[in-house]
């Protein structure tokens, strides 16, 4: 205060006003940093509430909450949404007794976690499908030391290995989501493979939901030729073939008209045809020998998650969202029952499936083509389309669209809950039906 007093009246006043208002610029910001970051972990939370609760009712209360949240902004969204769930420490090494649920049963499987898990880092992940016979304990033991750091191998166990069923089918799903919830998985670098009737179910199931996987690797295995339009599924999802020319139990045979349909339609794949047998299985079997170049196969792919050109077949039972697209509506087709190689219905005989190809012919362009379908969606976001511009689309040569659309909060966050995808995100979306087509 002596010192203050030796001032004159004016520098004292304003000495004054510095040593009362000074603090106040120290300590305001902070409060305001910490109130920002407290608030954009409550929306993370709040978010990955809402992507994993199980509960419909509640996913439709946390849906509302966060809409009408100021911070919950369409570019703040995406973004929480690329970087993926907050992972922790999770068990590592061999895990062979882990459960999910699937429609009110459960079910095992088994995994093989590297023992460098970082939960910062993304890892690739391999699901692998046992035969007739055999567990996903059994083959999580055979497969647990083929594999690298940088992968997770989910094993799961499915009654007789019928994985060429609904219900496998689910499971195999739930494996997926069920891994991507504990551990940091790239969503571009998901495999499924399986040998034998695990390879009918790899087929199968990775052709249904092909836009899911960076690749597939089905074993001394194959399908109906009545299947075989779901191929055209598998545009950019290439596929590793192997197969023994002495199996006696699946013949070679099937995978070769496989690979032959694959060449066709010049779809990616590598077909690996062996001579070795095996003490015990004889022919149908899967040789050490391949396993190197297998793996650098896996090395090698990433999934393409907004292709430029896409095909996808169905039939009434898979009416999903494949990558950017969805058949909505169709004519009378073709439906699977609990089978997924039902043979039983004349229509699946007569392969009476829906088939749309949506192209990308420039930028904002899309020409669609469709056969047995009545109403579709297309899905959009930055990496197909500039959503500030004009989209135009044609189908089957007609137009059928001209104008912007408006990405939402909402379509992103409802697409995002049902993908579980964060590879694939998608705010805006455009419904078209198709007239009919003069025959």
């Amino acid at each position: 205060m002596q010192l203050l007093s030796r001032l004159g009246p004016r520098c004292l006043f304003v000495a004054l006003s510095l040593f009362v208002f000074l603090p106040l610029f120290d300590v305001v910001p902070l409060p305001v940093q910490a109130s920002e970051e407290g608030s954009l972990q409550e929306l993370s939370a709040q978010l990955w509430q809402y992507m994993t609760t199980e509960d419909g009712d509640q996913a439709g209360t946390l849906l509302t909450a966060i809409l009408q949240r100021p911070d919950a902004t369409l570019q703040q969204l995406q973004a929480l949404l690329r970087k993926g769930r907050p992972h922790s420490l999770q068990p590592i090494g061999l895990l062979p007794d882990e459960q999910v649920v699937v429609r009110d049963r459960t079910y095992q499987y088994s995994l093989s976690v590297p023992q460098s898990y970082d939960p910062i880092r993304d890892y690739a992940l391999v699901v692998c499908l046992h035969g007739a016979g055999f567990t996903g304990e059994a083959y999580l033991d055979r497969w647990k030391t083929r594999l690298g750091e940088g992968y997770v191998l989910a094993c799961p166990t499915y009654p007789s290995g019928s994985w060429f069923t609904r219900r496998a089918e689910d499971l195999v799903l739930a494996t997926v989501r069920a891994v991507q919830q504990r551990y940091r998985i790239d969503p571009n670098r998901i495999f499924l493979s399986g040998m034998s009737n695990g390879g009918i179910g790899a087929w199968l199931i990775g052709m249904h939901h092909a836009s899911l996987f960076a690749g597939l690797a089905p074993m001394a295995s194959g399908i109906d030729d009545v299947l075989f339009p779901f191929l055209e599924n598998l545009r950019t999802t290439p596929v590793y073939i192997i197969h023994g020319s002495q199996d006696q139990v699946m013949p070679v045979e099937l995978s070769r008209k496989l690979a032959g349909e694959l060449k066709n339609m010049g779809y990616p794949f590598i077909y690996r045809e062996h001579d070795r047998t095996h003490a015990m299985a004889g022919g149908h079997f899967f040789p050490r020998e391949e396993l190197p170049d297998l793996v650098k196969w896996f090395d090698s792919q990433r999934r393409t998650p907004a292709p430029k050109n896409l095909t996808v077949v169905r039939d009434a039972s898979h009416l999903l969202p494949f990558g950017w697209a969805r058949i909505d509506a169709t004519d009378q087709i073709a439906s699977f029952s609990e089978d997924l190689i039902d043979k039983r219905d004349d229509s699946i005989r007569q392969r009476s499936y829906a088939r749309l190809t949506a192209r990308m012919t420039g930028p904002n362009q899309i020409e669609v083509q469709t056969d047995r379908v009545r109403q579709y969606t297309l899905f959009f976001n930055e990496e197909l389309v500039d959503l500030s511009k004009p989209i135009v689309i044609s189908t089957n040569g007609v137009p059928s669209f001209e104008g912007t659309v408006t990405p939402q909060a909402e379509t992103l966050l409802r697409q995002a809950r049902l993908r579980q995808d964060p590879g694939q995100l998608f705010p805006a979306h455009l419904t078209i039906s198709v007239p009919p087509q003069s025959s």
